[in-house]
């Protein structure tokens, strides 16, 4: 499941201030921000508040050296997911957002669309730390019109974790499975020394967006088919890669190697993420790099005990002929600026600060998320991380997803047409035509390749 699914849970109690309120009281706007300026800066989870609560006052210091006076207020509301997109959207809307705003890179494009946020380009293009950045990070920032209106200041990267324990006690291989017919006989094996589905792949309608952004797409990354076309704009609906994986699911159901109840069932990642992985009944599931931390580390919502020792990665496996084990860049949360904010040098300036050094390196070491730029892997505390440093060595060569204007609309139809095969009586291939279909439906014919 997302990291910031499990810190919104955590972070259920009172608010660390005030909600969303309005942008800057900054004296000037543009390049005139000559005298004291007074920027806010929003984060709406409790774990990121809190380090950065601490980091404000040294980005402060810092300012003051160069002859700025930059004050940061921290507004800091704890919210889930949907109801921070609801609540910016709308203080976007009437222009009383704040002026930096820490979230998911994925409400970017939306957002951006909108004409709410800042283009960032020139910004980008004068600082030295912009090429620092990973190519796929700085491919999966970069909007539909080819400019950027965030600053990434985490990554992720997503592949299968595997109880190590559990399968050499079971006698099957731990080695990297090679093909997605490979591991599935390594699976069968599991299955029948259990009897229960041995693998975690999110699906249906209940996981919600994560069905997409960490089952359907994972998955369809390393086809090379096309999905999206970042030239036309358009999706391609279908393709022997999206064919190879609805049958993939086909698969996994019908051989009862998936927990179909369990997705079927609200909340589907805590009887599989939470009980019967750390259990070690369900000795597969598909994850991000901040499962280290936030599902099974010390602190985390199921900790394993000794998890470096009992659970390991491997590459998602080839699921088509003539292509190679990969892992997927996911995305990671990024700092934005208002469009509207009356201050936006100085609020850039701390997004940049943020996303550096010592700062960047605690955030990162604090919420389990992986370095999105070169140069820190000798930085306290995160360099004490090592499994966050093996997944920073894989960003490296890892595929970055298609994502595009229409993500939400093909999630949705990538929800229910999985839902479809879990439900039972569904080939992979009319699984398919039902997604291609009702994704059309809902981007409409200019958003789809012929």
């Amino acid at each position: 499941m997302r990291r910031n699914r499990v810190l919104a849970t955590a972070a259920a109690g009172a608010l660390l201030t005030a909600g969303l309120t309005a942008c800057s009281s900054g004296s000037g706007s543009g390049s005139g921000e000559d005298g004291p300026v007074t920027i806010k800066l929003l984060e709406y989870q409790e774990a990121r508040a809190k380090v950065v609560r601490g980091l404000i006052p040294q980005f402060e210091k810092a300012m003051a050296k160069q002859g700025r006076e930059v004050k940061v207020e921290l507004v800091a509301d704890t919210l889930t997911d949907d109801q921070f997109h609801t609540k910016i959207t709308q203080q976007l809307h009437s222009g009383t957002a704040p002026d930096v705003i820490d979230m998911g890179g994925s409400n970017v494009t939306g957002m951006a669309g909108a004409g709410y946020l800042l283009k960032l380009d020139e910004y980008l293009d004068k600082w030295d730390g912009w090429g620092q950045y990973y190519p796929s990070v700085k491919k999966g920032a970069r909007q539909p019109d080819g400019s950027y209106y965030s600053l990434p200041h985490e990554a992720s990267v997503q592949s299968l974790f595997y109880r190590k324990d559990v399968l050499k006690e079971a006698g099957v291989s731990t080695s990297q499975p090679r093909t997605w017919d490979e591991l599935t006989k390594r699976l069968k094996k599991v299955r029948a020394k259990t009897g229960e589905a041995p693998i975690v792949l999110p699906a249906g309608t209940a996981w919600g967006a994560g069905t997409w952004t960490e089952g359907l797409l994972p998955l369809m990354a390393g086809t090379g088919s096309t999905f999206f076309d970042a030239k036309s704009g358009k999706w391609q609906l279908k393709s022997e890669g999206l064919s190879a994986t609805f049958d993939l699911y086909a698969d996994l159901v019908k051989d009862g190697l998936l927990p179909v109840r369990d997705l079927q069932n609200p909340n589907p990642w805590e009887p599989t993420k939470y009980k019967k992985f750390p259990k070690g009944t369900l000795p597969v599931s598909a994850q991000g790099s901040w499962g280290w931390k936030y599902d099974w580390g010390p602190e985390g919502a199921a900790p394993i005990k000794d998890v470096r020792d009992k659970v390991g990665t491997w590459d998602y496996p080839a699921l088509v002929p003539d292509t190679k084990p990969y892992s997927v860049s996911g995305g990671g949360y990024v700092y934005s600026v208002n469009a509207k904010s009356e201050a936006p040098d100085a609020a850039v300036e701390l997004a940049k600060w943020l996303s550096s050094g010592k700062a960047l390196a605690t955030q990162l070491s604090t919420v389990g998320a992986v370095s999105p730029r070169k140069g820190l892997s000798g930085t306290a505390p995160y360099k004490d991380e090592p499994s966050l440093l093996e997944a920073e060595r894989k960003l490296q060569t890892s595929i970055q997803p298609p994502l595009g204007d229409g993500e939400d609309q093909v999630s949705q139809a990538a929800q229910e047409a999985t839902a479809k095969l879990l439900s039972g009586g569904t080939s992979g291939s009319e699984a398919a035509a039902a997604f291609a279909a009702e994704a059309k439906e809902l981007l409409g014919d200019n958003r789809v390749a012929k």
